[in-house]
């Protein structure tokens, strides 16, 4: 594919992007939670990768090992706002006797880049390293390759558990890096998905809040051969039942409708959900997923609050019953939803468990008539021409809720082209994750495009 005139894009940062995902991957930043992970040297890789592109960037930690890494780009215009790129150097774990090659491998093979983290996200943090390397040999030709606005790019610890040791650290006690930032863009966003002929990008412009809980159910200890109505583990047993078993109702936030009335009017579909009475909401709602086929999912774990149990932990013996049982449920709500959420919680636990947040972060919202959003549309439907970009909600959380603290408007946007039948959501956290080479080559170009012309007046 041709670059565009001004592109600093050239065939050794399409090969970087590459190499950079793949070595990326073989630094195993497993993240097993309750702080057992160590990203320090992955992020001593993207330092170093930085300095020699003539940034300064520095590595920051709240505890050893736990490392980020923080550089900032001078921009042309200093009337414009800055802009944050964020991507997470850990990973969740993998297990190597259930994939097809090992996910610390970062082979490349049929032209496809396979591992844990190739899309969730090393393969993110690699394009960016890959877009700032050819700004920096674009500048030693003596042609444009300054961005319009400041951009900060921050690589983080700690993503794929609480944030404590990454954003939450770096908001918190670090927030003079960020200044001037008023929008960022990372992971879960401007990826292909195909859709009854159409090609769509959707590019995130929320997120569902995090409410992790947990459950904790009392009664009476004691032998396992006697009758006891005041069992803890029955109680627990019973509300976790109660909790994955309930419909919740639907709640549309404003990323949600306009998400909906463009993909409906991108399949012929008319709809017109304003004038759905409550009753009527969710059954129109879910007929209009349904008829959006493939693109329905997109939008299907947003229309509603949700709450899935996770954990269970009871006992020490089999012949005791104890005197209290533990469970853990993965809570997501909707922006508008928290009273809704902590009501039903209450009702589905009963008088007795006791339930409460074991993390929770705010859920969020960004416009999708910005310049930014415009920007990022607009460039990726200029490298896939006939596609079109739509909005939507994340369903689960990224760093942008850590870096919102800051005043922070988030998006998801790590541009890829996939080929039909790629299931890139099944990838996430999923075995056999991979990432085509053309993929991280289109993002690449994608990157550079819209970071070099973003601007809060585009």
């Amino acid at each position: 594919m041709a670059e565009l005139p001004g592109s600093a894009i050239d065939a050794q940062a399409l090969d970087e992007a590459v190499r950079f995902t793949s070595e990326l991957i073989r630094i195993d930043t497993t993240n097993r939670g309750g702080g057992d992970c160590t990203e320090r040297p992955a992020a001593e890789y993207v330092a170093e990768r930085l300095a020699e592109a003539g940034l300064k960037p520095v590595l920051l930690e709240r505890a050893p090992g736990r490392t980020n890494v923080v550089a900032r780009i001078e921009g042309t215009d200093p009337g414009e706002d800055a802009l944050l790129v964020h991507g997470h150097l850990d990973v969740v774990p993998a297990e190597p006797a259930d994939w097809s090659v090992h996910p610390f491998s970062g082979e490349v093979r049929d032209g496809v880049v396979w591992g844990r983290g190739a899309i969730d996200m090393k393969n993110m943090d690699a394009m960016i390293l890959a877009v700032v390397r050819a700004w920096a040999r674009s500048a030693k030709r003596n042609e444009r390759c300054r961005p319009r606005r400041d951009i900060v790019l921050a690589f983080t610890a700690d993503e794929e558990d609480s944030a404590a040791y990454g954003s939450g650290f770096l908001a918190d006690s670090h927030r003079e890096l960020f200044e001037g930032c008023t929008e960022g863009i990372s992971e879960s966003g401007a990826f292909t998905v195909h859709a009854s002929g159409l090609r769509l990008y959707p590019i995130g412009a929320g997120e569902r809040g995090t409410g992790w809980l947990k459950l904790t159910a009392h009664g009476r200890a004691g032998h396992g051969s006697k009758v006891n109505r005041a069992n803890a583990v029955s109680r627990l047993a019973a509300a976790v039942a109660r909790i994955g078993e309930h419909e919740w109702p639907v709640r549309l936030t404003p990323t949600v409708r306009a998400a909906l009335a463009e993909l409906a009017e991108l399949h012929g579909i008319e709809a017109d959900l304003s004038a759905a009475g409550p009753g009527d909401l969710a059954r129109e709602v879910d007929a209009l997923i349904a008829g959006l086929g493939p693109a329905g999912k997109l939008v299907e774990p947003t229309v509603r609050n949700s709450a899935n149990p996770t954990m269970l932990d009871a006992g020490y013996k089999v012949n005791v019953i104890p005197g209290s049982a533990t469970a853990f449920v993965d809570g997501r709500i909707l922006p508008g939803g928290e009273e809704e959420f902590r009501a039903t919680l209450d009702r589905l636990t009963g008088p007795d468990v006791d339930w409460e947040f074991h993390h929770r972060e705010v859920p969020l919202q960004a416009p999708v008539d910005s310049p930014a959003y415009r920007a990022m549309r607009d460039a990726v439907e200029l490298f896939d021409p006939g596609s079109k970009a739509v909005p939507y909600c994340i369903a689960g959380g990224t760093d942008a809720k850590q870096f919102s603290r800051l005043g922070i408007t988030g998006y998801g946007f790590s541009p890829l082209k996939l080929p039909e039948g790629f299931d890139y959501g099944a990838l996430f956290h999923g075995v056999d994750e991979r990432v085509p080479v053309e993929a991280l080559h289109f993002g690449v170009r994608v990157l550079d495009h819209f970071l070099k012309n973003s601007g809060t007046s585009h």
